[in-house]
């Protein structure tokens, strides 16, 4: 085994078991006219953009191939009796992906997970919902950048808790927008985007899902203008002027006090606390 592979599974916390009959299996195969492509999530609502992209790869002229997973370490979970991976990583393993191409290091910034990157040599790296912060060092491995889906209409709720903050603040339309990272918060230059009309009864989670559901749709449908360089010549820079904040929403926040108005009360109802976009 070289030393690469060595690195890789050095990141590996947990073990694959077998997958289900009902789980649906794809075939992992290396192959070297295709662009290697490493996706970063976590939470469950993140394996909606995967699902799309081992589909979107599994097509005989797909350009690209799901090289690796990137997410959060296995964490305690069930009152703490359990060691389980991320939800992200679960899903994966149901599909079949490799477990020892699933990378669960800390801190995006760690040596020796950045040296197992950048054996791969991923052109592009896809997050959503990923929950780390990705420093310079990691940013400047894959040639063609790294995109984000982010739960809003960009420059308009950056931070981590887009969804919850929209909702909060009782606003009609919102949307989810493709864009470049880059070290400030959600500030890169924005690809493309899609609105949606916000349904006054609508709960975070449930809303949430559905911008990531579309959001996934945009990925797949610019991912050629991206592997080819064009989405990077028309991506539109964020005008900062308009930017507003989404930071978490604190516990005490979701309190509800009757002493609020009605439409106060009516927003707060369903926030839950923010996935670390």
């Amino acid at each position: 085994m070289n030393s690469s592979s060595l690195m890789l599974r050095r990141f590996l916390c947990f073990n694959a078991s077998p997958p289900s009959s009902s789980s649906s299996i794809l075939c992992f195969s290396s192959n070297r006219n295709r662009k290697p492509l490493v996706f970063l999530g976590s939470p469950q609502v993140s394996a909606t953009v995967l699902d799309a992209l081992l589909n979107a790869s599994g097509a005989p002229d797909s350009l690209f191939e799901v090289a690796a997973i990137v997410t959060q370490p296995p964490s305690r979970k069930n009152r703490g009796k359990k060691v389980l991976p991320s939800p992200l990583a679960q899903h994966a393993l149901d599909r079949g992906f490799p477990s020892d191409l699933i990378f669960t290091p800390a801190r995006a910034g760690e040596d020796m997970f950045l040296s197992s990157l950048r054996a791969l040599q991923p052109e592009l790296c896809i997050t959503a919902a990923y929950g780390n912060i990705l420093p310079s060092k990691f940013l400047n491995i894959p040639t063609l950048g790294t995109v984000n889906i982010h739960p809003s209409l960009l420059p308009l709720y950056r931070g981590a808790a887009p969804v919850q903050r929209a909702l909060q603040d009782g606003v009609k339309e919102t949307g989810v927008s493709l864009a470049f990272t880059v070290r400030a918060l959600d500030a890169g230059p924005v690809i493309a985007s899609q609105r949606l009309e916000i349904d006054d009864q609508i709960k975070a989670p449930d809303l949430l899902a559905l911008l990531f559901s579309e959001g996934s749709k945009l990925l797949i449908h610019q991912l050629p203008s991206i592997f080819d360089g064009s989405a990077k010549l028309k991506a539109q820079s964020q005008d900062d002027s308009k930017a507003t904040l989404a930071p978490k929403i604190s516990p005490e926040e979701s309190w509800l006090s009757f002493d609020q108005e009605a439409v106060v009360l009516h927003n707060k109802d369903g926030l839950e606390l923010e996935l670390k976009l």
